[in-house]
């Protein structure tokens, strides 16, 4: 009978300390979140400096670091197509003081593009929130004599292989949704890359390209110039910023998307209490009149969405990219 006693007895304590132990863990990350931040944050870039994610990364860091009350000091990591600075998240501790600002194709489409990368989005990157989102559009030069999205498909399909188009690079977004747009529609057209949207945007203006589809902040000043004519946005419903523009699915080209979103990352395991501070956070900047201002001229859209909808985000770009990506055989190294 005493044994029996002894041993009872040893289980329950063996039970308390198994259960001390769990609550020990569960609060030691809660402790954690709830001293944060106790020191300055960092926020890597993935691409140069005055590019688009750079502008949105400095705008939002200036005033998170107000609401805060640390420093939110900017770091560009350029490179092998956001790869470089992504990894750099990735391989940072999951603390809550190291975040990034990418863009899709470091998060989906590379994974298709590069034999290997460094990190893996699905299990080494934790969404925090994508910030905002500008169309990409559709432009022509003047040459080009097209006035609309019916007139240049046309076009297109009874001169197979007149025409080219710029782009930022093989694999980005604007080479991606011209592809798409061939074959949505049956056209031929020469791929012409270059390391980026000034000088893609350049080739058009030089007559050495006849139409692509980039980023709105490209190419919108030389519309309003006259040097360039935009035909079309490459969104999923017009844009608020382009409110005029039709859609590519208004001309029948459905689900050719190429949206210019830039989010907000940080490495996985960052403790949840911390990642939703920063979404909430950062979804309060971007909306704020202030901001939300500033992002339009910019022609930005504020978003601040939820982690488990830019995870969602990025699964639907992988989708759409990976049929037409191995179907061509689009590889970057």
């Amino acid at each position: 009978m005493h044994q029996a006693k002894h041993t009872a007895r040893r289980r329950l304590v063996k039970a308390a300390l198994a259960a001390l132990a769990l609550t020990t863990l569960s609060v030691q990350p809660a402790m954690a979140a709830n001293d944060w931040p106790a020191r300055p944050l960092r926020v890597i870039v993935a691409f140069g400096p005055g590019s688009t994610p750079d502008l949105l990364a400095r705008i939002v860091s200036e005033r998170l670091a107000q609401r805060l009350g640390r420093p939110v000091v900017v770091e560009n990591k350029a490179g092998a197509a956001g790869n470089i600075g992504t990894d750099a998240v990735a391989k940072a501790a999951p603390d809550g003081y190291t975040l990034g600002v990418t863009i899709s194709g470091p998060l989906a489409a590379n994974t298709l593009l590069f034999k290997a990368l460094p990190y893996n989005p699905q299990t080494d990157i934790e969404p925090v929130t994508i910030a905002a989102t500008q169309p990409s559009v559709l432009v022509v030069t003047p040459q080009s004599n097209v006035s609309d999205m019916p007139a240049l498909l046309a076009r297109l399909r009874n001169e197979p292989g007149k025409f080219n188009y710029s782009s930022m690079g093989t694999g980005s977004i604007s080479h991606l949704a011209v592809a798409a747009i061939a074959a949505r529609s049956g056209a031929e057209l020469v791929h012409i890359p270059y390391p980026g949207s000034g000088q893609a945007v350049t080739a058009l203006l030089a007559g050495d390209a006849h139409l692509a589809v980039l980023p709105a902040a490209a190419v919108m000043q030389h519309v309003r110039a006259g040097k360039l004519k935009a035909l079309a946005v490459a969104t999923a419903r017009r844009s608020a910023v382009l409110p005029d523009l039709p859609t590519l699915a208004e001309s029948g080209l459905q689900d050719v998307q190429g949206d210019a979103w830039m989010g907000f990352i940080a490495p996985a395991k960052t403790p949840a209490a911390i990642v939703n501070r920063l979404q909430a956070e950062i979804a309060q900047i971007v909306r704020s009149d202030e901001v939300r201002q500033r992002l339009h001229g910019q022609w930005m859209e504020p978003v601040g969405n939820t982690p488990a909808a830019f995870r969602a985000i990025v699964a639907a770009d992988l989708a759409r990219w990976q049929p037409l990506i191995r179907k061509h055989g689009i590889k970057l190294d």
